[in-house]
């Protein structure tokens, strides 16, 4: 596969947690399967999970079946949220996620994450998984609401100084596609997350398997001090 030679010149990267970093797709599944349980709804099984998963978030709950003149969408997204911070404590890294972090490190590239996730159980899992030290920054969300990461991105290149040409997300979710083209930054996208390969190839932007490909996207290009 030939990727875009300007990715190897980008000076900054900007990283997606849930699923691009953080290996918590069956995590999700089982969370929203025990939602629908308790509703007497038709449970996911993954094929159909990557195939329905969107931003916002609500949107997804609604082909996964939930009613929200039944029930408010806070109040679902709450209960996820309560299912899913206990059992990612078990939600490990993708692989090669330390080896693609040192890469950047070593190559003087600048890292910081962007999610949509909650701001302090962010922090709780970056720090847990040992990998802060890589980055300039974590930045979440106020709440456990995901309806998206727009605005936080906007202000993020504000306080990062970060300039548009030289900075490249990475992202498994065509929301980070999204993100990438309102902000005017480059764009990879990785296929072993929340959304399939057919899906992310939509977007016009490079989609690699896994973080294996890393270096060959980004080659050994020294970034000047």
């Amino acid at each position: 596969m030939k990727y875009s030679t300007e990715l190897s010149a980008c000076k900054n990267i900007i990283w997606d947690w849930n699923g691009t970093l953080l290996n918590d797709l069956d995590i999700c599944v089982v969370s929203i399967n025990r939602l629908l349980q308790k509703r007497r709804l038709p449970q996911l099984n993954i094929q159909k999970y990557l195939e329905i998963f969107t931003f916002p978030v609500k949107d997804y709950y609604v082909s996964a079946g939930f009613d929200f003149n039944q029930e408010p969408y806070e109040m679902v997204a709450v209960e996820f949220m309560d299912h899913y911070l206990d059992l990612v404590k078990t939600a490990g890294l993708h692989s090669n996620v330390n080896e693609t972090l040192h890469f950047f490190k070593n190559s003087g590239r600048e890292q910081i994450i962007l999610s949509a996730m909650e701001q302090t159980e962010l922090l709780k899992l970056v720090k847990a998984h040992q990998i802060e030290t890589h980055f300039n920054a974590v930045y979440g969300i106020e709440d456990h609401l995901a309806f998206g990461k727009i605005g936080l991105a906007k202000s993020t290149m504000l306080k990062t100084g970060f300039k548009h040409s030289e900075t490249c997300l990475i992202g498994d979710t065509l929301h980070d596609a999204e993100v990438a083209h309102e902000l005017g930054i480059h764009c990879l996208l990785v296929a072993n997350g929340h959304q399939s390969a057919q899906r992310l190839q939509s977007s016009g932007y490079s989609v690699i398997e896994s973080l294996k490909e890393i270096e060959k996207v980004f080659e050994k290009s020294p970034i000047s001090q």
